[in-house]
């Protein structure tokens, strides 16, 4: 009997987290395409306005595609208005990805929204329960990405 009711508590966890990760999702998505943003291109936004002016080449390597990728989602933002290509300072055969007064507004805009979600989220639960909540989805996580490791090797 303890089996089952660990069992139904498991699985209303799991419930829980999936729709905790659907929700989240869709309220990205919406405020994305509000923002005319897809999920690549607010990443190549996201990483600029952390780390500065990249080349392609580097975006590339960050993120895990293509040069190619890079250029699709580059012109995108390019014509869109978020970034802009710019001459490398000491490789002239080189060009800086930058962010555009509009693509830095709205990377500032991104942090104080994501800023505002976790007080949202968050805010009313005292610290002890906060802590604890954390610790538990960093257990989640940890368990999560040693099953995809275990499944991509073998």
């Amino acid at each position: 009997m303890n089996d089952l009711h660990d069992l139904g508590r498991r699985t209303a966890a799991l419930d829980k987290v999936i729709e905790l990760s659907v929700l989240l999702n869709d309220d990205m998505d919406r405020d994305l395409a509000r923002r005319n943003l897809t999920r690549s291109r607010v990443h190549v936004v996201w990483l600029i306005s952390q780390h500065g002016p990249m080349t392609q080449r580097d975006l590339a390597a960050v993120i895990g595609v293509s040069a190619r990728n890079v250029t699709g989602l580059v012109d995108g933002l390019e014509r869109t208005g978020f970034v802009r290509r710019e001459p490398h300072p000491s490789d002239r055969r080189a060009l800086l990805v930058t962010l555009t007064p509009h693509g830095e507004e709205t990377a500032a805009d991104l942090q104080r929204g994501y800023v505002e979600l976790a007080g949202q989220l968050f805010g009313s639960l005292p610290p002890r329960r906060l802590d604890e909540l954390t610790k538990g989805l960093d257990h989640v996580l940890a368990e999560l990405r040693r099953a995809i490791a275990e499944a991509e090797s073998g």
